[in-house]
């Protein structure tokens, strides 16, 4: 019988994903199943962008050029403008998604064998896009007693070897809500200049950003303009993680050279999404007023649920719309699958990614989960009361 790949067998399942039989499973069963363990808001798409494809008038749908379409990459400069990131429509190429973005982005720059540096926990799918460019993360931990803090320089400096060549950001930080500050990137920029590396900066979440703290773009460094390389994605900016459009930036000529060959390989973007997703740039302020307020009403709620519960801590976001919390377990793995499979509370039951799967370090984030806060707070209220019980119950309790 002929074998799969190496890298078939290496390719990790998504620790997101992996449990949805068993939500199926619960919903057959009649159970109400809140999910909290995907980034899928539950936040209307803008009527501009619904309004581009149900108003439609093209008579063949055709391919695209490589890099997207021009019109479309001219609106999202001026958008870039607009939030004080100066970049020109020809410094873009758009692509099927941010996953697609990361993945050309390190085709483009990394040999099979390279390194990269994250700090973990980090958003799961980073292992799946190194596995299929044969990059090697290196994991640089940080910590929940400290909120998920950017680790010090000295510590990612201990891991850099002749075979370093990037390190990725994703800030605000997916999975743990994580906003690194302009001090911080200041910081690493010091480590990106000595060691001449890539940072790419994965800022998908820049929209959300809570208390009156600002989001900082990396493209705003100083110095390093030629290392860094921008990876977005329309997704959560306009609540419609269907249309797979994402986007990757950069000054450097030569890495954009490289990328257009590899975009050029996959021929095009899809052009619906981008249709859509220019229509989106038109988006009222208004919108972003509400889903803004809508966030922070709904993070303010869970985290303190979340914290008045015992044994259990949650970390303030100030970013994103998600957190990892610190819970009374003794597996994260178990716990969600056992919160599905043989537990319900008033017919109802929680979803939650175990946090183990975003840390590249095994044996990390055991008792730790992801939850995503992108539910209506009615909903978000039903799950954490169910979640309290759940806990209550659980065999693995560890407290």
């Amino acid at each position: 019988m002929p074998q799969i790949s190496d890298k078939g067998k290496l390719m990790p399942s998504s620790p997101i994903r992996k449990l949805v039989p068993y939500a199926e499973e619960a919903k057959k069963k009649g159970h109400k199943v809140y999910h909290l363990n995907i980034g899928q808001p539950d936040i209307p798409t803008p009527e501009v962008a619904l309004n581009a494809i149900r108003n439609l008038d093209e008579k063949v749908i055709e391919y695209s050029h490589s890099a997207g379409n021009e019109s479309y990459r001219k609106g999202l400069a001026k958008y870039y403008q607009s939030v004080g990131i100066t970049v020109d429509h020809n410094e873009m190429i758009i692509t099927t998604g941010g996953s697609e973005a990361i993945t050309i982005a390190f085709l483009s720059t990394l040999n099979p064998g390279d390194e990269v540096i994250i700090p973990e926990p980090f958003y799961a799918n980073y292992n799946g896009f190194a596995v299929s460019t044969g990059v090697v993360v290196k994991p640089i931990t940080s910590y929940i007693k400290n909120d998920f803090a950017l680790p010090a320089i000295e510590e990612f400096e201990k891991l850099i070897t002749p075979k370093t060549k990037g390190i990725v950001i994703c800030n605000p930080n997916n999975p743990t809500g994580y906003l690194y500050s302009k001090d911080e990137l200041e910081q690493l920029k010091t480590l990106i200049k000595k060691y001449d590396l890539y940072l790419f900066s994965d800022e998908v979440y820049r929209e959300f950003c809570y208390d009156g703290n600002e989001h900082f773009s990396a493209m705003n460094l100083k110095g390093i303009e030629n290392n860094v390389i921008l990876l977005d994605s329309v997704s959560k900016r306009y609540s419609m993680c269907g249309v797979r459009v994402g986007a990757l930036i950069s000054k450097n000529k030569e890495v954009m050279a490289a990328a257009m060959k590899f975009a050029q390989a996959r021929l095009c973007p899809p052009s619906f999404g981008q249709w859509a997703s220019e229509a989106a740039l038109n988006t009222p302020k208004e919108y972003f007023t509400e889903v803004y307020n809508e966030y922070i009403e709904r993070r303010n709620f869970m985290v303190e649920a979340l914290n008045k519960m015992e044994g259990v801590y949650c970390p303030k976001p100030k970013g994103a719309f998600y957190t990892v919390v610190k819970l009374p377990i003794d597996d994260a793995d178990k716990f969600a699958q056992w919160i599905l499979t043989d537990f319900e509370y008033k017919k109802q039951t929680v979803m939650v990614a175990p946090a183990t799967g975003f840390y590249s370090t095994p044996g990390l984030g055991k008792n730790e989960v992801r939850i995503a806060y992108v539910l209506k707070k009615e909903d978000l209220a039903n799950a954490m009361e169910t979640l309290e019980v759940a806990l209550k119950t659980y065999p693995g309790r560890t407290i």
